[in-house]
């Protein structure tokens, strides 16, 4: 399927769905990489899903985006742009209905699927618009409550289930960050999964297939 000129660049694999509207997976990538990144997972997932690979907004040099700068300074550390943050976080809501209108996909059933900065993103998504999203797996990062909707806590989560895993040897994002989720998800009443995997910031064959089974027990 060629895809349609919407508000973030994109690869899609359609549904093999013939009648009635596809259920759509969105996939955001990690900090410094592309919307091809992931997207090598399409043809492992299940055929009725249609996959959509998102490009982060915002371009690095000398190639790779980013949905937010992450900046290093000398004496304040590592901090992340949080407004940014929540800019790639409107923009990703205002693609998933444009997506979802322009393929005539099914806006009740939505997945995402991130990686490292891209599932800061798709936590800040899921959780500040719980209507709109029905299953995020969340591979190798944690919540982000600063770039959360005001007001999110009041919003009704229950229809909403997350898979969450991260390495534990990794050195990127430490896991004792990830491992705040569980307790984070279950003050909200979300049905979750917590996993771990011996490995770096990276998915395990192993986390692979674990997240996928997940994924179609829920369809």
């Amino acid at each position: 399927m060629t895809t349609a000129p919407l508000s973030l660049e994109h690869l899609i694999r359609p549904s093999t769905l013939k009648e009635g509207k596809a259920p759509v997976l969105f996939m955001f990538h990690g900090y410094g990489s592309n919307e091809e990144d992931l997207f090598s997972f399409a043809p492992e997932l299940p055929e009725e899903l249609c996959i959509i690979s998102v490009r982060a907004p915002y371009p690095m040099e000398p190639y790779g985006n980013a949905w937010y700068a992450i900046n290093f300074d000398a004496q304040q550390g590592k901090w992340s742009d949080d407004e940014q943050a929540i800019t790639s976080r409107d923009k990703i809501i205002t693609f998933i209905d444009e997506a979802c209108t322009t393929y005539a996909l099914d806006a009740d059933r939505v997945t995402l699927l991130g990686f490292s900065q891209g599932t800061i993103l798709s936590y800040a998504v899921a959780l500040s618009y719980p209507e709109k999203i029905k299953n995020v797996i969340a591979l190798s990062g944690y919540v982000n409550e600063g770039i959360l909707k005001e007001g999110y806590e009041k919003k009704n989560h229950s229809n909403l289930k997350i898979y969450s895993s991260h390495g534990q040897v990794d050195q990127v994002i430490p896991p004792e960050w990830a491992q705040r989720a569980p307790l984070f998800l279950e003050k909200l009443k979300i049905e979750h999964v917590y996993e771990e995997f011996p490995v770096g910031h990276g998915v395990a064959p192993q986390n692979f297939y674990s997240f996928k089974k997940w994924l179609e027990d829920k369809f």
